[in-house]
């Protein structure tokens, strides 16, 4: 199946990171009419709580209350993301297939090292894209052959996403921006629910993760603290390196005083 051009691609190291740090933000757009995809690094085989198949399935059942036109999952080793050639190629193949004009990606500092690498890679992956040098395949396994002879129709033009931003709400960190959330954040919980392989209460894990009738107040609590930081009820927070243009003084939002 041809994979679509899409307005946005929200990269994580997890089934489920997505969900959790800007699953709002893509339900929005979505309900805009824009093109949405998720890219997850990892199937899960690792996690504490779930297996990869259950993942797999509860990461569709996401998507789709997202609204999300797009989901794939890498086969990066799960706890074991790094940042090799042959993963930012694999990443780039993905950015010219589906060709996003945003890109969001995790913040570059966090507890998790598959977090904050995906971060580094995405940004590496995201700039070999763009090289019209580069050849990469819609059939990856005719690179892998090192048949340098390919039919034209398997290589993929070049693509670099306009803009970059990343999503912190996995790190302490004072965004550049918050999204208002408000009307979206009952389906976003819904779909972070829709991983009952992890958010269910437990044995395993019981420690780590915390009881299921706590998820909605701790998920609720963040959505808060951002939309006030934003005059709203709820927001995602998100990063961005570059500095912001503004084009009317009279229209910038947020009360200062």
């Amino acid at each position: 199946m041809t994979s679509p051009s899409l307005d946005i691609l929200a990269i994580a190291a997890h089934r489920d990171d997505v969900e959790q740090t800007c699953g709002g933000v893509l339900l929005k757009a979505a309900q805009r009419g824009q093109q949405t995809g998720i890219l997850d690094l990892t199937q899960g085989e690792r996690g504490t709580r779930g297996t990869a198949e259950n993942r797999a399935r509860e990461a569709a059942d996401a998507a789709r209350i997202l609204g999300a036109c797009w989901r794939r999952a890498l086969d990066i080793p799960d706890g074991r993301v790094e940042n090799t050639w042959e993963n930012r190629l694999k990443v780039a193949n993905v950015i010219r297939e589906t060709r996003p004009r945003v890109v969001i990606l995790p913040y570059w500092k966090g507890r998790h090292p598959d977090h904050y690498t995906t971060s580094i890679l995405g940004y590496e992956a995201c700039f070999l894209a763009g090289l019209s040098k580069l050849a990469l395949s819609s059939q990856p396994s005719a690179l892998s052959q090192g048949n340098t002879e390919k039919p034209a129709s398997w290589l993929l033009p070049p693509h670099r996403p306009f803009k970059i931003i990343y999503a912190t709400l996995y790190y302490d960190v004072r965004p550049t921006f918050v999204v208002d959330i408000s009307e979206q954040f009952e389906q976003k919980f819904a779909s972070i629910l829709a991983y009952k392989s992890q958010f269910s209460d437990q044995e395993a894990g019981k420690d780590l993760f915390p009881a299921h009738d706590e998820i909605h107040a701790r998920v609720e609590s963040m959505a808060r603290y951002y939309g006030m930081l934003g005059g709203v009820t709820y927001a995602e927070p998100f990063l961005q390196k570059e500095v912001g243009l503004v084009e009317d003084l009279v229209a910038i939002p947020v009360k200062s005083i």
